[in-house]
């Protein structure tokens, strides 16, 4: 409550009324932007953060970085998370011609897939596993195939975040029965931690921000060649954490 007004945010409006009960003047909403304009103030939406943090942060970290800076020719590590592909396209700006407006064709009922992705911390190459949702059942079926295209390998660590279905019962058997597949967990509440998540930022800005795809089928034929066809980086101060580790 501010001033006696329910209200989550200050609006033109809501200041212009608040100024004239409390001077008897009445300025317009007009005004008033221009007046927070020059105060150097501008509409814009705030940036999400995560509040908790976890206590044992620092510690998980750094037995991470031991883990990748002393990992064994003959064991790998992965870091996987998932992606949705929305047949309705995120909205985003463009380059347009001035006073006109580009047209994005929806399909109005919306169709939405999955993709589970681990990145190979070597390598860079992006292992994916497409399903219909994000559960424990498109993780075992990603850690399975993880499984199958690794197997020269002798230990394959998987460095996942700390989403429930990760420690689910289902998961906890799977990985009874495949002990070459270990899961590592990176700290809770520290998805900037999770270099993929810079790789899905680039499949969303390449491939499905404004698609134009009339069928899922087509969007998850352009997310996997793309996935295919280019060398993904780590990159962003973000990620030094990890960095550090090389």
């Amino acid at each position: 409550e501010m001033f006696g007004y329910l209200r989550t945010g200050w609006t033109c409006d809501l200041l212009s009324m608040l100024l004239q009960s409390m001077t008897g003047v009445t300025w317009s909403r007009e005004t008033m932007r221009r007046w927070l304009h020059r105060a150097g103030l501008v509409w814009r939406r705030p940036r999400p953060v995560v509040g908790p943090s976890d206590p044992q942060k620092k510690s998980i970290l750094e037995r991470i970085k031991r883990l990748l800076k002393h990992l064994p020719a003959t064991e790998t590590a992965m870091i996987p998370d998932a992606v949705h592909l929305n047949l309705n396209p995120q909205i985003g700006c463009t380059w347009q011609e001035k006073g006109q407006q580009t047209e994005i064709v929806t399909p109005g009922n919306n169709v939405k897939r999955y993709l589970s992705g681990s990145l190979d911390w070597r390598t860079k190459r992006v292992y994916s596993t497409l399903g219909k949702c994000r559960n424990g059942e498109l993780f075992i079926a990603h850690l399975a195939d993880l499984n199958r295209r690794l197997k020269h390998f002798q230990v394959v660590h998987v460095i996942c975040d700390n989403a429930p279905f990760h420690t689910s019962k289902a998961v906890r058997a799977w990985l009874a029965e495949h002990p070459r597949i270990r899961l590592v967990f990176l700290p809770k509440y520290s998805p900037e931690l999770n270099p993929i998540e810079r790789v899905w930022w680039h499949l969303r800005d390449e491939i499905t921000r404004n698609h134009q795809h009339p069928q899922i089928d087509g969007l998850i034929a352009a997310a996997l060649r793309w996935l295919k066809h280019r060398k993904h980086q780590i990159e962003g101060r973000a990620y030094r954490a990890l960095l550090n580790a090389c």
